[in-house]
C-alpha cells in the first residue's frame, strides 16, 4: 500500500508540473508538451494532478477532452482505489 500511495503521488506531482512547464510554454511561445503525454500520465494515475494543474494554471479548461476527460479520469481512479486497494 505505501508503494502505491508513493506511486501515486509521484506522478500527480509530475503531472502537475507538467502542466505548469505547458502553461509557460504556451505564454513565452516555446515548445510544448504534446497533449498525448498529459493525458498518458493522467491516464496511469495523474488524474489528480492534472485537474489540480488545469485549475491553478487556468490550463487546458477550455478544451473538452481535457475539461471531461481529465475529471472522469479522476473518478475512475477514485473508484478503483476504493474498491481494489488493500487497507
Amino acid at each position: 500500500m505505501k508503494l502505491l500511495i508513493a506511486y501515486l503521488a509521484i506522478v500527480n506531482v509530475v503531472l502537475f508540473a507538467v502542466m505548469g512547464a505547458d502553461k509557460r510554454a504556451a505564454r513565452r511561445g516555446a515548445r510544448r508538451t504534446p497533449e498525448r503525454t498529459l493525458f498518458a500520465l493522467a491516464l496511469i494515475g495523474g488524474s489528480l494532478g492534472g485537474v489540480l494543474g488545469m485549475t491553478v494554471f487556468r490550463h487546458k479548461t477550455r478544451k473538452p477532452p481535457f475539461a471531461l476527460g481529465f475529471p472522469l479520469l479522476l473518478l475512475l481512479h477514485a473508484f478503483l482505489l476504493w474498491r481494489f486497494a488493500p487497507l
